[in-house]
């Protein structure tokens, strides 16, 4: 018996005798599918044995997010590993889980069915966890209970008689700490070695609700179960963070906190960026010899990408925190607060989990609305998603923000351009609760569903978990740096350098994107806006942070402003009501073809992209509109 209130060391994996087609060696599975319910450490787990061979896609013919990544053996070999989404149930009742029961029985096109499941489940809170092995065991393909935060169990008091639970599953169970890397060999061992197909003494029916609760009890009380003792520093900091006025303040005190270090931790590391791009830009400069090649590679590109890549620091450090936040079990109590919220504009706390990941990017959030089974609810959430400050806003308002806004202090604590990039993010947060609030009352108008939520432990994130997270988001925003507004600083150069005067460029004003430009003039001059603005806010449809690389372009290329700092050029063509315009126009309007196409595929249709692009461009316009005659 594996005693988890005394064993130390490494948990020994518990194999029952059963008979079985076993696997030999030889013939081990080409992949393993990685399933268990949320918070249940499944994507530690994931990142534990993948490391950094893992890659983001979707699944074919839907927008559920994917995992995959490789895993090595202890014989050197590697299998595939599906990091499937987190559910509590195989009952198709939403995208999410219809597309775990789809990969592991093997009627997902273009994935075949895995030869063998890891069973994630939270050991400190196996009584719920535990009904999701009957469907999974069910299945008969070979499995690994892997009952995970073993560490928590043990640390807690808790107690768990291992054998005898894997004998009435007729499964193997491994007790592993994900987080620590404790059993991870033991994981390892079972994918490499010889696994028989789980032969349970006894299955519930399976659609029967009750009735699978009872038999999860009764697996627990088998296995001598004894939940851990609930932790006093989570008790002591629940009282604090889901006090009905204490909370709130807590959150609102930590979102101050997190952009007043944006702006003040992220200075040095971007002056250092900039400084390499300037020092790198006047070397190629003067090492090519003149040529339209050197003009293109310094004018184009070094000045376009360049302008954006400088507010990578700035990015990075907004994700830390949110992985921080996350991976704390924090963000867990500020949906719940947030619930409140919700409820008054009719949506739930559901929607705060997809409307949080969209201050990192509209694409991932928009998919996780899945999860919400109110149809009317998700798409009010996929609607009102994009108005969340993504992360690709964030270099566009420290850009206008750092030129126009001088830096000093407010109440001596937050600086005034924290206070204006906080400011942003509120509006852009109102501009969705008023939207949310519009929708419920009239055309998605539903009743109320019940928020339930399991509330994660506090925990310390891990240096592992964050650097993966960080290296995913650097290797994002450099590809499209390097991609799409490449491609954008390519083509605007051209356009620049087209029709030759003389066999010369023309003055860019007389160029084809200058051509352009002064052709929407007249509708953007409201605004206060020019027609270099005007070019900046066409290419930035293809991706938000396009504008800054467009306009480092177009004044690399200007030889009245090459000379100028970005932000030095742009106080010499925006009025102060023009900048605080383009602000405004860029928290409202939605720049962004990729989240165009999400929800398109999200809503089965044409119908709600074209509504949401058409209202966001008009709020867009007549916000800029107000704020360019109100700033004088």
């Amino acid at each position: 018996m594996s005693d988890c209130g005394s064993c130390a060391g490494r948990p020994a994996s518990s194999v029952p005798d059963v008979p079985g087609g076993a696997a030999t060696p030889a013939d081990a599975p080409k992949s393993v599918a990685l399933i268990g319910p949320p918070n249940s450490g499944k994507t530690t787990l994931f990142n534990r044995l993948t490391g950094l061979r893992q890659k983001v896609a979707n699944f074919p013919g839907v927008t559920v997010e994917q995992h995959t990544g490789v895993a090595e053996l202890p014989d050197g070999r590697a299998i595939d590993v599906i990091d499937l989404p987190g559910v509590y149930s195989l009952s198709p009742r939403s995208e999410d889980e219809r597309v775990a029961r789809d990969v592991l029985t093997g009627r997902r096109p273009g994935i075949p069915q895995p030869g063998a499941i890891l069973l994630v489940l939270d050991s400190t809170n196996l009584s719920r966890h535990l009904m999701l092995a009957a469907p999974i065991l069910a299945l008969g393909v070979p499995t690994l209970i892997v009952l995970n935060m073993a560490d928590d169990l043990r640390s807690r008091g808790g107690r768990l008689d291992l054998a005898a639970l894997s004998a009435q599953l007729g499964a193997p169970a491994a007790l592993v700490s994900a987080r620590g890397g404790e059993g991870i060999g033991e994981v390892l061992d079972f994918l490499a070695g010889a696994m028989p197909k789980p032969l349970p003494r006894q299955l519930p029916v399976l659609q029967d609700v009750p009735k699978c609760r009872e038999w999860a009890g009764r697996m627990g009380s088998a296995a001598r179960y004894r939940p851990p003792i609930p932790p006093k520093w989570t008790r002591r900091l629940d009282s604090v963070f889901l006090h009905p006025v204490a909370g709130p303040l807590v959150f609102a005190v930590v979102v101050v906190a997190v952009f007043q270090t944006i702006f003040t931790a992220a200075v040095p590391p971007m002056n250092a960026v900039r400084w390499m791009f300037d020092v790198s830009g006047k070397w190629i400069a003067s090492a090519l010899p003149p040529s339209v090649f050197r003009s293109l590679l310094t004018e184009g590109v070094w000045s376009g990408v360049g302008s954006v890549v400088v507010f990578l620091p700035q990015v990075l450090l907004l994700f830390l925190f949110i992985g921080i936040l996350e991976d704390s079990g924090y963000l867990a109590r500020a949906a719940l607060i947030a619930d409140r919220t919700m409820a008054r504009v009719g949506l739930q706390g559901k929607s705060f989990i997809p409307l949080l990941s969209a201050y990192g990017c509209a694409v991932p959030a928009i998919m996780a609305a899945r999860t919400i089974e109110n149809k009317r609810d998700r798409t009010a959430t996929i609607l009102i998603a994009p108005f969340m400050t993504c992360s690709a806003r964030l270099p566009v308002y420290t850009l206008i923000i750092a030129a126009f806004i001088p830096e000093s202090r407010l109440f001596g604590v937050l600086s005034t351009r924290a206070a204006a990039l906080l400011s942003l993010y509120i509006l852009g947060f109102l501009a969705a609760v008023v939207t949310a609030r519009a929708l419920k009352s009239s055309i998605l108008k539903s009743g109320r569903t019940p928020f339930l939520l399991e509330m994660p432990s506090y925990r310390w994130p891990t240096a592992q978990s964050l650097g993966l997270r960080l290296l995913d988001r650097s290797k994002i925003f450099l590809r499209r740096a390097g991609t799409v507004i490449l491609l954008v600083t390519v083509i605007l150069w051209v356009m620049a350098h087209l029709p030759t005067e003389g066999g010369r460029a023309p003055a860019i004003e007389r160029s084809f994107a200058g051509m352009i430009g002064h052709g929407i003039e007249p509708v953007i001059r409201p605004l206060g806006f020019n027609w270099k603005i005007g070019i900046g806010l066409i290419t930035s449809l293809a991706a938000r942070e396009t504008i800054i690389g467009t306009l480092g372009a177009i004044y690399g290329m200007d030889p009245h402003t090459h000379s100028q700092g970005l932000q030095s050029a742009l106080q010499h063509d925006l009025t102060p009501g023009g900048a605080v315009a383009l602000l405004v126009f860029f928290a409202f309007a939605m720049q962004c073809i990729s989240t165009i196409a999400v929800v398109r595929r999200e809503t089965g249709g044409w119908k709600w992209p074209i509504f949401q692009f058409t209202y966001m461009g008009a709020l867009a316009y007549a916000g800029a509109f107000v704020a360019a005659h109100l700033i004088r």
